[in-house]
């Protein structure tokens, strides 16, 4: 193990020991407060060009295994932690955190005071950082770290984005056809899709409409993704010719996309929203869930045009919109994960309504 410094853009110093990766990774530093799901965490694309913080102190005591992985790669730019658990035990585990860590090249410290790091964060804000292993000159790190873009205005997408379409089949008897546009999807969104037999064709963020729209789907899902999503523009410029013409469902970076798609603005929040216990009003039902989110930026309610944009979902916390629903045509959303992965189930009954509005406009076009 080798001493390890995580510099913030404000100067502020957390010192640590790093894993057997040394160097430097620098990126936006945020704190997940997920007690479990590592795993998921580190290989969900949206946190690509992130550094982040775990704020519960023991980390990796039930490994790493085959299926929980959300990509096929680990994205994250660091991985910061109290206590790295050394030992595993779990029935499904085939290997360690620290491995894991080791073959995928991110530096992972520990030793940190995460609690003081992330009440350092929640009051100053996310901001850029940088891990390094060989320099802890403050003057130098800085010096560096000015040179690393800032997440707004960052286009993450094609970083994480499949670059070929690829089928997701459903399982058992296929009911319905629907098309996603990736922007770092999520495996578990076409796990749980394909369980309630859709088969899922993802396409490249480039995708336009019209070869969208050719294929003739059921119903388009916009994805997940990082990054700033007023910086993807084509993707908001191939959502606005879609909505009207097929059903919509949008999570989480899809929600924002349909939010600027409709001409509304989207502003960064504070930290960021990024762990399991997130509580959401369902304003439709009254329902209250416990969500899994991931996300860094929200859309303004008060950007759009309310005759025809309504908010159906806000986040208990802080009151941030965490859903919208188009009055004329077919085509919801919402800034948090139903899938989970990791994190509750709650939600889970949102891909049923993403069905039912299929079934709607399947029977009012016939």
């Amino acid at each position: 193990m080798k001493e390890a410094v995580l510099y913030l853009e404000d100067g502020k110093c957390f010192y640590g020991r790093s894993l057997n990766i040394h160097g430097e990774s620098a990126g936006e530093v945020v704190f997940n407060t997920a007690l479990s799901g590592y795993q998921e965490v580190l290989t969900d694309p949206s946190y690509a060009g992130q550094i982040v913080v775990m704020t519960y102190p023991l980390i990796g005591n039930y490994g790493i295994n085959d299926e929980d992985v959300e990509s096929s790669r680990v994205h994250v730019k660091g991985f910061v932690v109290k206590e790295f658990c050394r030992t595993y035990s779990n029935f499904r585990a085939n290997k360690g955190l620290i491995q894991y860590l080791d073959e995928n090249k991110v530096i992972g410290i520990e030793g940190v005071d995460t609690r003081a790091l992330t009440r350092h964060l929640r009051v100053a804000g996310a901001m850029k950082g940088l891990i390094s292993t060989d320099d802890f000159d403050p003057r130098s790190l800085k010096v560096k770290l000015a040179k690393v873009p800032s997440m707004e205005g960052a286009d993450w997408v094609k970083e994480v984005a499949t670059k070929k379409p690829y089928v997701w089949k459903a399982e058992g008897q296929k009911k319905y056809r629907v098309t996603a546009i990736d922007c770092g999807i999520k495996l578990n969104i076409l796990r749980e899709m394909a369980r309630l037999g859709i088969e899922t064709s993802v396409v490249p963020p480039t995708t336009s409409a019209a070869d969208i729209l050719a294929a003739d789907p059921d119903g388009i899902f916009l994805a997940n993704g990082p990054g700033d999503p007023a910086a993807v523009t084509n993707v908001i410029a191939t959502v606005r010719e879609l909505i009207g013409k097929k059903p919509i469902f949008g999570i989480c970076l899809g929600n924002q996309m349909i939010g600027l798609a409709l001409g509304g603005r989207t502003y960064k929040l504070k930290f960021g929203h990024h762990g399991c216990n997130h509580p959401v009003k369902d304003l439709e039902t009254g329902r209250i869930s416990i969500t899994s989110q991931n996300h860094g930026f929200c859309v303004d309610i008060n950007s759009l045009n309310k005759a025809e944009v309504e908010a159906i979902h806000i986040n208990l916390n802080d009151k941030t919109v965490e859903g919208l629903r188009h009055k004329k045509y077919p085509l919801f959303s919402v800034q948090y994960h139903p899938e989970a992965a990791p994190g509750p189930n709650d939600a889970k009954y949102l891909f049923g309504r993403f069905i039912e509005m299929m079934e709607k406009f399947t029977l009012k076009k016939g």
